[in-house]
């Protein structure tokens, strides 16, 4: 488990001697806690074709694996993402109409919804610059902590271009229409202490402190009940799309399906024993 850069560099050197195509992203998994990570430095992290289908996958395996029971995203060197480098991406021919609208459907915003629908909490650990769709990529995850370096740019407007990766959607959610208009309008550098203020990080710690932040946080998940915290993340999600009738069946509808899982049972059992629970994710 990565617990400090150094840490992360060390296993970056050895994943790209060991497998050169999985090196774009390393990934490990340790006390119930997969850590996802990616690693093109040198580009400060700008996600290409490859990097984005593997962390789809990786998203949808810890998904489907019991043991998992936490996600931390991260990156190595001084960027979290710099938003996206389409020059991997698979050759095409002549561009036709309907090419750019199914290119947006079937990269970013699988890439963003791949997080928003993960069953497990996931924990973004920005390391550095996180822009365009690498801002949308942390904002996508469920906690967001942040190196007091760090700095978010929606960089579209820079280049004459709409936000994409899901952002329009993200964003007014998060901070309201007023604040969200004004980070796209005019695509200045937010930095991490101010994106806190806003409300778009959840805590902003010192740089040499992200990567045991972002260890006990996914730790304290990992340990919790994890299919009712997968049931709530359903409903916070959703509720904000949802009328109130719909939200209320939803979360009665979650209550009763959670009260069928071991864990549910055990937090009660333990309440009435007095005594901690020992949640198993079941």
């Amino acid at each position: 488990m990565p617990s400090s850069p150094e840490d992360i560099t060390e296993s970056a050197e050895s994943a790209k001697s060991a497998d050169p195509l999985h090196s774009l992203v390393l990934h490990a998994t340790d006390n119930g806690v997969s850590w996802i990570t990616l690693n093109r430095p040198e580009a400060m992290n700008a996600v290409t074709w490859e990097q984005r289908e593997r962390v789809i996958g990786l998203l949808a395996d810890a998904s489907a694996d019991p043991a998992v029971r936490a996600v931390v995203l991260t990156a190595t060197g001084r960027g979290f993402c710099a938003g996206a480098d389409l020059r991997g991406a698979p050759a095409t021919g002549e561009r036709v109409p309907g090419d750019v609208a199914r290119t947006i459907r079937l990269g970013a915003q699988r890439l963003i919804a791949a997080v928003l629908d993960c069953e497990k909490p996931v924990i973004a650990a920005v390391n550095g610059t996180a822009a365009g769709i690498g801002a949308h990529l942390a904002f996508a995850c469920d906690l967001v902590l942040a190196a007091g370096s760090a700095k978010f740019i929606e960089v579209f407007v820079r280049r004459g271009l709409v936000p994409d990766g899901g952002g329009a959607y993200l964003l007014p959610r998060l901070i309201g229409p007023q604040r969200a208009k004004e980070l796209m309008f005019f695509g200045d550098s937010l930095p991490a202490a101010e994106a806190e203020r806003l409300g778009l990080v959840n805590r902003v710690v010192p740089d040499e402190e992200l990567a045991a932040t972002a260890r006990e946080w996914a730790q304290r998940l990992a340990e919790g009940p994890t299919r009712s915290i997968a049931l709530t993340k359903q409903l916070v999600n959703a509720s904000l799309d949802a009328d109130r009738s719909t939200a209320f069946a939803a979360e009665a509808m979650a209550q009763e399906i959670n009260m069928t899982t071991q864990d549910a049972n055990e937090g009660v059992a333990s309440f009435v024993e007095r005594r901690a629970p020992k949640y198993r994710g079941n």
